[in-house]
């Protein structure tokens, strides 16, 4: 469309161009003949005056049509450089306070050189100092409209922002169409026209968004604190990056913002390819959240008062219900000579705990009297190799880790660490010391199973005698931990 134009436009210059030329040498060649029809039947008397006429007259209608020639040479020069060339160059035409410069100087340069040419005696410089007076009363009269023409001159120089950017000018956001001498013209998403001043657009903060830039949007929401994060990270992001006109360039970033009154706050930040959309962007995001969440069943969080009445328990009531976990705890060999009331007394006395990825369940070093059984999830076991961390084994649903402390309370020999949301069994020393002191038996039982299990690592390099010796010592070391020396 704008190629179109450009065309269209230089070839009426080209034409009024050829035609003022003609008309310019017509003058030229026929003006003897024509001062001699003018002066033709005129009194002797009056013969120098009319000629001094036709000369006036002649000469004011080529100046004209010269000046006309100079304006069609100027215009069409203007197309031909900032409209094709620099298209051709840029991509885009050149701003108009551009093209405007150029007229202006190249007009008054036309002036002056045709000017010179007729009336060469007369001075150019006698007549702007004459007027002194009467410009510094126009530039008073016109000194917004200097203002925004400097300021102009300076916003083009500095080009914080082109046509076709999205920029935020006081409350209004839109895309620029134009910028001319006077004003920047801003195309609002309500689709009204906004011409902020040069003068006004100087002053203020400007937001500037570029078309051939990946900027991001944020949008924000919430779950239920029972909804669990790390799958919230993974739903809305894998749901965010298919939106259109989400870059994929950038993964989509999802946080937790805040922990609210009565949910999780969220934002996930994300970037787009064409910011101009980005309302319509920021619903469709809204709404391939929204059938996420319904997928995964979870829960957008409504304001809510939870009253929570405590009651002290009995007794002789567990404390915990921990019937979930007694499939759990009969899986690992360390508990099978458990009977199962046993088993059902040792589930209700674990505790659940739940880790995100990456989270450390137990550092090297640090003292322990508990142990953990990985009931949902996965944990890597590491150990430190010249200062960095070494994985040695991932331990998956049922295995158990950290019983040495439980069972002897030696220091923690290894990191373990969540590799994905993590749900563990932690069973603590006083829950194993009340079935050691209603069953004094167990403490042998589970005492040689725990001897056995240390001792398998070490059992290719030691003699059978060796061994023995170490596994009495571990029993002792058990025995003596929980008292029954």
């Amino acid at each position: 469309m704008a190629r179109s134009r450009s065309r269209k436009r230089l070839a009426f210059l080209f034409f009024l161009t050829i035609l003022v030329g003609l008309t310019l040498y017509l003058i030229h060649t026929f003006e003897p003949k024509l001062q001699e029809h003018f002066l033709m039947g005129m009194e002797p008397s009056k013969v120098a005056a009319g000629q001094k006429t036709f000369e006036m007259v002649i000469t004011i209608v080529k100046v004209i049509l010269w000046m006309i020639f100079a304006i069609t040479i100027v215009r069409a020069l203007a197309t031909i450089i900032f409209g094709t060339i620099f298209r051709l160059r840029r991509g885009y035409e050149a701003p108009a306070l551009v093209r405007n410069i150029f007229s202006i100087v190249a007009y008054l340069t036309s002036f002056v050189i045709v000017f010179k040419s007729f009336y060469p005696e007369v001075g150019l410089g006698a007549l702007f100092t004459t007027s002194a007076v009467l410009g510094a009363i126009i530039g008073l009269a016109l000194q917004d409209t200097l203002g925004n023409f400097f300021a102009g001159i300076s916003l083009h120089s500095d080009k914080p922002f082109q046509v076709g950017d999205v920029v935020t000018v006081g409350q209004r956001t839109g895309v620029v169409e134009s910028i001319t001498w006077r004003a920047v013209k801003v195309r609002t998403f309500s689709n009204n026209i906004v011409l902020a001043s040069h003068t006004s657009v100087s002053r203020e903060a400007i937001d500037v968004f570029p078309r051939d830039n990946l900027n991001a949007r944020i949008v924000f929401f919430n779950t239920l604190y029972t909804d669990s994060p790390a799958k919230t990270i993974h739903i809305v992001r894998e749901a965010v990056r298919e939106a259109d006109n989400v870059s994929p360039k950038i993964t989509p970033v999802v946080r937790i913002r805040n922990f609210g009154d009565s949910s999780l706050d969220w934002e996930v930040k994300y970037w787009l390819t064409d910011y101009a959309k980005y309302n319509d962007t920021d619903a469709l995001v809204r709404q391939r959240i929204w059938y996420a969440f319904r997928r995964a069943r979870i829960n957008f969080a409504f304001p809510t008062r939870t009253l929570h009445i405590e009651r002290q328990p009995k007794t002789d009531e567990a404390q915990v219900d921990g019937s979930g976990f007694i499939e759990r705890l009969s899986a690992v060999d360390i508990f099978a000579p458990l009977s199962n009331e046993q088993m059902a007394q040792l589930a209700a006395a674990s505790v659940s705990h739940i880790f995100a990825p990456g989270e450390t369940v137990i550092r090297a070093g640090d003292e322990g009297s508990s142990m953990f059984v990985v009931h949902n999830g996965r944990v890597s076991v590491q150990i430190s190799d010249n200062g960095r961390p070494r994985m040695v084994a991932t331990l998956h649903e049922g295995d158990f880790f950290g019983e040495m402390a439980l069972f002897t309370g030696e220091p923690r020999t290894a990191n373990v660490v969540a590799l994905e949301e993590t749900e563990v069994l932690e069973i603590d020393h006083q829950a194993m010391k009340q079935l050691f002191d209603t069953n004094p038996d167990l403490v042998d039982s589970l005492s040689h199973i725990i001897a056995e299990r240390r001792l398998g690592l070490t059992a290719k390099t030691e003699n059978a005698a060796e061994s023995e010796e170490e596994s009495e010592g571990i029993i002792s070391a058990i025995k003596r931990f929980f008292g029954f020396d």
